[in-house]
């Protein structure tokens, strides 16, 4: 049995009720929702939230929620392993433990659905994997990055400033999109980012972080030119 879990509090500072504020017609949270449910990887879909209304539009869009989180996993430092681990624990009370469970976060409308079918597949693959996670390739070679010093621009590394693009290591970030996992793995707080890990890298086109109002129009401009594609 699989699970995929949605953190979605209902606090944002920086985006006030970032998590249901309305994009290209939708509430932010219906669209992984429905990634989750179009991928037919999951048995349940589940949104872990302290917030009623946003219990509420889960359910609409058919999702389902279990006891609202407490507050103490719903502040500004909670990670998001935690409310993963708190989740899964609800549901082994209700006598139920799945084989594997992807967290996905609530801010995430460019998600595909076959992103989460690929990763599933990628996780059944190899049995010495805990976790599938999209990443995304750094658009410049970080080896060559600058810091502004008392005096001027320096290069962060020396040693790698003169070199060739092609001559550097490729580097990746977390695409912040989901994180496919064991239950066990989750539940016995093995990292992320680890040896027993494996990147799904996504197209560029699919990648954008929503922390600031910039953010959000940067979102649905690549939301827009998605569904031109589409069309």
């Amino acid at each position: 049995m699989n699970v995929a879990i949605i953190p979605a509090r209902g606090g944002s500072k920086r985006i006030p009720r970032k998590n249901i504020k309305q994009f290209a017609g939708q509430p932010m949270l219906a669209y992984p929702i429905l990634a989750a449910l179009h991928s037919g990887c999951f048995e349940r879909v589940i949104v872990s939230t302290d917030d009623i209304e946003i219990a509420a539009i889960a359910q609409k869009y058919g999702a389902e929620t279990l006891a609202l989180r407490p507050a103490a996993l719903a502040d500004d430092y909670t990670g998001t392993s935690a409310v993963i681990r708190y989740e899964l624990e609800q549901l082994q009370h209700q006598g139920t433990t799945p084989e594997y469970c992807c967290c996905i976060y609530a801010t995430t409308p460019l998600l595909q659905a076959n992103l989460l079918t690929t990763a599933w597949q990628m996780l059944q693959a190899t049995a010495s994997l805990n976790y599938v996670f999209s990443a995304a390739r750094f658009s410049f070679p970080i080896q060559r990055a600058l810091v502004q010093t008392e005096t001027g621009v320096a290069p962060f590394d020396t040693s790698s400033i003169a070199k060739r693009s092609q001559d550097l290591t490729p580097t990746f970030h977390d695409a912040g999109q989901f994180y496919f996992g064991r239950t066990e793995a989750w539940l016995t707080q093995q990292p992320v980012f680890g040896n027993n890990s494996q990147m799904l890298v996504l197209p560029d086109q699919l990648v954008q972080d929503i922390d600031t109002p910039e953010d959000w129009q940067h979102a649905e401009l690549l939301y827009q030119l998605l569904q031109q594609a589409k069309a």
